[in-house]
């Protein structure tokens, strides 16, 4: 799944470079000084969507579009930065774009994505349900099933994990969210390309814990629920292809309850005034809860993006947590 060499990736990088600049890794002292190690933020809320899978889209979109017979266009479930990235390349390369959100999605990110050119359509009661609904779709209307975890997603977001790795040298750990995957399997690729030693952190919701589950079960282990307000990782049926890559890759998965999650973005507000959304802040808080054990390492976190909406910021900047 994750099988790409550093010719591929390079290529994946013009393509991703086309459309937008590099994101920066900056070293932020009040965070440091919190967590008591040195702390780079890889700053993805810092690309044209404020999320990092814009990458993965840019990527799969581009090889559907130089298919012998490209299709109409593509069709997928997400609960707002998959979609974004869909839509986001989907305009570059003329493709028709569809997502389906679940009922009661971010109202912020469903706006977002109209803008952007995508049709949106509100139908399942969370990411599973709309992906079913999207797979139904795709059928009716003759259009490409995206799924969330895929080998041209993982190498178009891995471009990120190439820009870290590449700007800071001897990282011990890197912390990263864990929704579908595609995020901690791009880092684990590229840091096994490169030869480094780098621990690769995953971070799940201690109310959306199926991915955790499954890795320390050795199999697949859904859950019934994904009581969470960090809706980047609220997933409740994890792929085994992303299982299989993070088990064998990661150094572990750890759970955050949201409560340290919303704190964790009030730090990140205070210490690098960038507005992470809940996934983004997730990492942050995974590295707080573990700080005795990173004391004076080189550690980062990967601040997926910024798309928080108002009513989720008004109620963590007011010291509270969303929710679930």
């Amino acid at each position: 799944m994750t099988n790409f060499g550093l010719a591929e990736l390079a290529a994946a990088g013009r393509t991703v470079a086309a459309a937008m600049l590099p994101t920066p890794q900056i070293c932020w002292p009040l965070l440091s000084e919190a967590v008591g190690a040195e702390v780079w933020v890889k700053h993805e809320n810092h690309t044209p969507i404020g999320a990092f899978k814009v990458r993965g889209g840019l990527v799969h979109l581009d090889r559907l579009a130089r298919e012998p017979v490209p299709p109409a266009g593509v069709v997928s479930a997400t609960r707002g930065n998959h979609g974004q990235s869909l839509a986001f390349a989907a305009r570059t390369t003329g493709l028709q774009a569809v997502v389906v959100v679940p009922e009661g999605n971010n109202p912020e990110k469903n706006a977002a994505m109209r803008a952007l050119g995508a049709e949106v359509v509100v139908s399942g009661s969370d990411f599973q349900e709309s992906r079913g609904v999207a797979a139904e779709l795709a059928g009716s209307r003759g259009l490409r099933m995206v799924p969330p975890f895929h080998p041209d997603l993982v190498l178009g977001v891995a471009t990120y994990a190439l820009e870290l790795l590449t700007a800071v040298a001897d990282l011990d750990s890197v912390y990263v969210p864990v929704g579908m995957g595609s995020g901690i399997a791009g880092l684990i690729a590229v840091r096994d390309l490169l030869g480094l030693r780098t621990e690769i952190v995953g971070v799940v919701a201690a109310g959306a814990d199926a991915y955790a589950r499954s890795l320390a079960a050795g199999r697949i282990v859904s859950t019934e629920r994904a009581l969470t307000f960090v809706d980047g990782v609220a997933c409740r049926e994890p792929d085994p292809a992303a299982c299989a890559v993070i088990a064998k890759g990661a150094a572990r998965v750890v759970t955050v309850p949201d409560a340290e999650t919303a704190e964790a973005m009030r730090l990140m507000l205070r210490a690098t005034h960038n507005l992470p959304e809940p996934a983004g802040a997730i990492a942050l808080a995974a590295l707080s809860a573990e700080r005795d054990q990173q004391r004076g390492r080189r550690v980062a976190v990967v601040l997926t993006g910024g798309n928080a909406d108002a009513g989720t910021l008004a109620t963590v900047l007011a010291g509270g947590t969303p929710a679930a």
